[in-house]
């Protein structure tokens, strides 16, 4: 059984070495693809560009240099084109325009030319004739006649009733009273308070004969 190394002895080990290990390295095909591109057997041929005769000096044009200002006509070509076609361009936009308005303006038009549809008018009845809650005969304040000069001439015979009493035709606030003094003493309810109806009436005339 091996004893344990003593405290601070160094212990003693076998030193590794590094291995390189080699490979060889595979250039067929490298070598073939080469190979292949120097050779000149392939699908492709070469082909001899075609010289022409040199031109004439006649026959070549010089460029205007860099930043020199075309003379006005060169640029009259230029500017003639932008024009027309501003012109187009402003009169395309008229024209629809043009149509947008003249569209509703025809609707309109028909509209207008279409007679509005009439509707009959309702049919009126005839207001029913109001008749006096009184009587037909009835008399009230405001109200002239022999008629009212023959009830003036009834109450006076009535005691204490339209004592002294004018008898005018003129039914005014002093007859009002009376005719309501009249309803309260004989308990005539049928009638409205002064004004001298039906109920009144047939009681007056069954008193006075």
């Amino acid at each position: 059984m091996p004893t344990p190394a003593e405290p601070g002895q160094p212990h003693e080990r076998p030193v590794l070495e590094p291995i390189r290990v080699l490979r060889p390295r595979n250039t067929d095909a490298l070598a073939e693809l080469f190979r292949e591109m120097t050779q000149e057997t392939g699908p492709y041929e070469a082909v001899r560009l075609p010289t022409g005769q040199p031109g004439t000096e006649a026959d070549t044009q010089e460029l205007p240099p860099v930043g020199r200002r075309r003379p006005p006509a060169e640029r009259g070509g230029g500017v003639h084109r932008v024009a027309v076609a501003a012109v187009a361009v402003l009169a395309a936009a008229l024209l629809g325009f043009a149509c947008a308005l003249l569209l509703p303006g025809r609707g309109g038009q028909a509209a207008a030319q279409t007679p509005p549809a009439t509707t009959p008018a309702p049919a009126t009845t005839p207001p029913a004739a109001t008749t006096d809650p009184d009587g037909p005969g009835t008399l009230r304040e405001g109200a002239t006649g022999p008629e009212v000069i023959d009830l003036q001439q009834r109450l006076r015979r009535i005691p204490n009733v339209y004592d002294d009493g004018a008898t005018d035709g003129r039914y005014d606030t002093v007859l009002t009273e009376a005719v309501a003094r009249f309803q309260l003493w004989y308990g005539i309810r049928g009638d409205e308070t002064g004004v001298y109806g039906d109920d009144t009436r047939r009681d007056l005339e069954s008193r006075t004969g």
